[in-house]
């Protein structure tokens, strides 16, 4: 499997789990969507705006890649997060809606992309203003990487609320290979 064919199972994987997230999250009121649980970003609905939060800046660096101009140029157009905390949306229908935009913009998003495309390097700089100049593979992965990771909190912060989203893992989504 290519490194493009990985970043399209990426891609689809998380789709699938943000929508098993979202629908999980929509059976709870928003007193317990808000509720204080101790995560890093507070509540399930903080979490959520985070992992929204941390998709559009990663997404606005990508689209400076001459590869994603086009690809991502409705994506330039959202507003610049002001903070990694930021609540983007204070209605939950919202948010989901604007989630299930994202998701399928980044599909999108990464089935114009190529192998080359992926082997270049990309100069940002970060919330910090510190610059840098990374493989764009490597961001990329953490793009997702940062996805799974605050999911998997939300998972937790959904299990303590009572709400059980189901199988998880990646493998769930790995077509079977058969051999000839």
């Amino acid at each position: 499997m290519s490194l493009k064919e990985h970043f399209t199972l990426l891609a689809a994987y998380n789709q699938s789990m943000n929508t098993k997230v979202y629908e999980a999250a929509s059976r709870l009121d928003t007193k317990e969507l808000t509720k204080d649980r101790g995560a890093f970003f507070g509540s399930i609905f903080g979490t959520l705006n985070h992992i929204l939060v941390g998709d559009i800046i990663w997404l606005k660096r990508f689209s400076t890649h001459p590869s994603c101009m086009s690809s991502l140029r409705e994506v330039v157009n959202l507003p610049n997060p002001s903070s990694l905390d930021q609540i983007l949306f204070e209605d939950f229908t919202a948010l989901s809606e604007q989630r299930a935009w994202l998701d399928c913009q980044i599909i999108c998003w990464i089935d114009e992309l190529t192998e080359t495309d992926l082997d270049r390097f990309i100069s940002y700089h970060n919330s910090k203003s510190v610059p840098a100049n990374k493989r764009f593979s490597s961001l990329v992965l953490h793009l997702f990487n940062h996805q799974t990771h605050h999911r998997g909190q939300v998972s937790a912060l959904l299990s303590q609320a009572g709400e059980d989203i189901g199988v998880t893992d990646l493998l769930a989504l790995i077509p079977e290979e058969t051999r000839v």
